[in-house]
């Protein structure tokens, strides 16, 4: 099923997107970069403790802690679906 995932990722890379964990958590944010075991999003609502902001981190500039954003294991996600801009 990551497999899955990891295609839509790519496919919607740099959309706004709602990914719900199969533990319940929900993320909302802009796909900003996919690996083969994570899709990272800059988050549109500041993120955990504030930590969604453009900085220089150990992968260079970006968005997010670490500069590429919140990490989401592809293997967790229940469920993507795509946002309109309009919610952002």
């Amino acid at each position: 099923m990551s497999a899955h995932y990891y295609d839509l990722c790519n496919r919607h890379r740099g959309r706004a997107v709602e990914i719900r964990t199969k533990d319940g958590r929900v993320h909302r944010g802009i796909i900003n970069h996919v690996n083969q075991q994570k899709v990272y999003l800059q988050p549109m609502d500041g993120g955990p403790r504030n930590l969604g902001g453009f900085g220089y981190g150990f992968y260079g500039p970006g968005f997010g802690f670490g500069g590429l954003g919140i990490g989401i294991a592809l293997g967790a996600i229940g469920t993507l679906a795509l946002l309109p801009w309009f919610f952002w």
